[in-house]
């Protein structure tokens, strides 16, 4: 589980491809501040993973083809930075929303537009997922917790503040890059309690 509060930006070392999916092996001075524990989960850009191998400031995890084919995680490139958040514990303060890091699909960004110190981005959202995003509820995009601003159709509104914008990737978007979304779990589970009850 996780917050959607991005602890820091690390950067790929490397994608190793493999038969089954492939290698990523990130780079984190932040994180590695903390030691390593293997089989602990790291949301990468809003994908959890599990931590299969780190030495010194860098951990690796397997990218399943399930996660490569469902997420941006199988376009980084050694540099690419990435948004990175260790698995909430016991105690923690849960300052954004509940993310689970299970990835619902990937969204296009379309418009950019500043306001003053802050920049909305217009997301062309995944047809299929549309009915679980509200106006003023939240949506995870590459890791990040965030408010829906707006929902017209299939577009959504999310407003980034400068302090977001300066610690993620997201100040560095542009329009048509692809990022990672994960719609509100309650509204998920809420849904399929609905279709069970039906008659």
């Amino acid at each position: 589980m996780f917050t959607g509060l991005i602890e820091t930006v690390g950067h790929v070392v490397r994608r190793s491809a493999r038969t089954d999916g492939a290698l990523l092996t990130i780079a984190s001075t932040v994180l590695a501040r903390k030691p390593w524990v293997l089989g602990e989960s790291i949301a990468v850009n809003g994908v959890c993973l599990t931590l299969v191998a780190f030495e010194d400031d860098r951990f690796s995890a397997d990218l399943s083809a399930e996660t490569l084919a469902r997420t941006t995680l199988a376009a980084l490139h050694a540099g690419d930075h990435v948004n990175l958040e260790r698995a909430l514990t016991m105690g923690q303060a849960l300052g954004g929303h509940m993310v689970s890091g299970h990835v619902d699909g990937v969204a296009t960004v379309l418009r950019l537009r500043r306001d003053g110190t802050s920049r909305h981005i217009t997301l062309e959202i995944p047809a299929e997922l549309g009915r679980y995003v509200a106006r003023k509820g939240s949506l995870c995009v590459d890791g990040v917790s965030l408010t829906v601003n707006s929902i017209e159709g299939s577009q959504a509104c999310v407003v980034i503040v400068p302090h977001t914008a300066d610690v993620t990737t997201l100040g560095a978007l542009e329009p048509g890059a692809l990022v990672n979304i994960e719609v509100d779990m309650i509204a998920r589970y809420l849904e399929r309690l609905l279709l069970d009850r039906a008659p």
